[in-house]
């Protein structure tokens, strides 16, 4: 249950950092959303080339990079 709450908190404070990089509108819950599939898909990413997070800091680095790359291809996919 903790590591629930834990991986929320992580996810929105990655989908806000995230929509402040990339210039994304969204409220709230789109940030936690994106912030939690961010850190699915900056995991994945970072393990393709050798990387893993270890601790907080890395799991909000890895989760924002997520987060931007889910943006990027959202933006190119929909425009």
């Amino acid at each position: 249950m903790i590591g629930l709450i834990f991986g929320l908190i992580i996810g929105g404070v990655a989908g806000c950092i995230a929509g402040a990089i990339m210039k994304s509108e969204g409220g709230m819950i789109r940030n936690i959303i994106l912030g939690v599939v961010g850190g699915f898909v900056g995991g994945i990413a970072f393990k393709l080339i050798g990387f893993q997070a270890s601790n907080i800091i890395g799991s909000i680095i890895t989760s924002v990079v997520g987060a931007c790359l889910i943006i990027f291809i959202g933006r190119k996919l929909f425009k």
